[in-house]
């Protein structure tokens, strides 16, 4: 792309508002998924990773699964373990999705963990990581980025996606997107023949966790990221109500319950101080 007609696309975007910067794409595919490999190289140089067989296989087969029923499966995901306590995940534009180790100690089945690689998942399909940072970063810089001129934004983006910033401003999705990547989520989880239900009782639980203890920072920290919100419980129970009946959609899998015990054993989680 030329500087002239980045220049015309940048004054289009501010002539309508930022609104139409946060609702539209101008970055291509390419350039998006040029964009996911940039910071996700960034990225795996804050986090430590996991690429312990049992644990990395599972989560990507269980991930790529989900991925195959999605809207947006022809491009392809990298999907990996960040050995961290803090229940989250986060995926990056282009199909790079990372998921807290935490995250699968919390769970107490297949279709809690499904629900939640789900939901990120949705945000690749929705392409809101590209729409986020087009809004929070601008477009020409964003650009600039993929073209290699501004490599200090991809370790910027990196640390904050990695938990490192301060802000966490590129990972807060307004509501309309988090609704969307949950309606995806359940979905994709019907569609690959696991119960949908485990989105909703996860984040039940994740609320339930965050009253006992509001500041404990793994479930802070994914509240101010992804605030799993009664409504949006009550928006994932109407979207599964919507369903047709379904035979056969399984909950849970002996291959979870060997890799959450495997975790469990090898990296204890830190008990939260009684009051």
């Amino acid at each position: 792309m030329t500087r002239t007609i980045s220049t015309i696309i940048l004054i289009l975007l501010l002539s309508a508002g930022c609104a139409t910067v946060s609702q539209i794409n101008l970055i291509s595919t390419p350039q998006e998924q040029e964009m996911g490999r940039q910071f996700s190289q960034e990225v795996e140089k804050e986090v430590r990773l996991i690429r312990d067989p049992l644990v990395a296989s599972y989560v990507d087969d269980l991930g790529q699964l989900l991925v195959t029923h999605s809207e947006r499966s022809d491009i392809p995901y990298h999907i990996k373990v960040v050995d961290t306590d803090e229940v989250n995940a986060f995926a990056l534009p282009g199909g790079y999705l990372y998921v807290n180790r935490g995250l699968i100690q919390t769970a107490e089945n297949e279709s809690e963990l499904a629900g939640v690689m789900g939901h990120e998942i949705g945000h690749v399909v929705g392409r809101h990581g590209a729409r986020q940072m087009t809004k929070a970063l601008g477009l020409q810089v964003l650009l600039g980025a993929v073209a290699g001129q501004d490599p200090g934004l991809a370790r910027q983006v990196a640390a904050e996606m990695a938990g490192v910033g301060a802000g966490l401003t590129l990972l807060k999705y307004g509501r309309e997107a988090e609704n969307e990547a949950d309606g995806y989520a359940v979905q994709e989880a019907y569609d690959a023949g696991i119960a949908p239900e485990g989105m909703a009782t996860f984040f039940e639980k994740l609320m339930a966790l965050h009253d006992e203890a509001p500041e404990e920072g793994g479930i802070a920290r994914l509240f101010s990221t992804h605030p799993p919100t009664r409504e949006r419980v009550e928006h994932a129970r109407a979207d599964i109500a919507r369903l047709p009946a379904k035979k056969g959609l399984r909950k849970d899998s002996p291959r979870f319950q060997k890799v959450r015990a495997y975790l469990n054993e090898k990296y204890p989680m830190k008990k939260k101080a009684k009051k």
